[in-house]
């Protein structure tokens, strides 16, 4: 006899028991079916509830307007970046650094009603403004300043306040 009569036989002796073997197996492919079919269910709710979005609108245009949103978002900070570069050149410019030196120019006058302003840009340039204050005359000088030094002959008080002015930091 041969291998495939023998195999024959056998499952024909023991047809009961075969068929028996293939029900359980089919029985437990219908649970495995079953099993997965309710959580393909669960998933597809949830999925369908996402994709509702808030107050009944699609996610897939909620998600579109805010990307609409933040492209205009992003345009305006650079148009406000630019704008901040623009106001810091202008800056630059800009008197930011001020230092005085009161003085008494003449012994007969009671107090320190002279003085001395020095106005600097980043740069370190500007002037350096004097008022002298006397019983019977006031007078006003101003002299330019430019990267921290004058083309004119200064005063203590006057280098006092450059050098006062340009310690500061912008």
């Amino acid at each position: 006899m041969d291998y495939a009569t023998q195999i024959s036989n056998m499952v024909m002796n023991n047809l009961q028991y075969v068929l028996l073997g293939m029900t359980a197996m089919i029985l437990l492919a219908l649970v495995v079916f079953i099993s997965i079919n309710i959580r393909l269910g669960k998933m597809n709710k949830k999925y369908r509830k996402m994709m509702q979005g808030v107050d009944g609108e699609n996610l897939e245009k909620l998600l579109i307007s805010h990307i609409e949103e933040v492209k205009q978002v992003v345009g305006k900070v650079d148009i406000l970046s630019e704008d901040c570069k623009r106001l810091e050149r202008i800056a630059k410019d800009c008197v930011q650094k001020v230092a005085l030196v009161r003085f008494n120019a003449f012994e007969d006058v009671g107090s320190d009603l002279s003085f001395a302003i020095a106005l600097l840009d980043s740069y370190n340039n500007g002037i350096v403004i004097s008022s002298i204050y006397g019983r019977n005359e006031f007078r006003t000088y101003s002299k330019p300043i430019v990267s921290g030094v004058s083309s004119y002959l200064l005063t203590e008080e006057e280098k006092q306040a450059l050098a006062q002015a340009i310690k500061i930091k912008n």
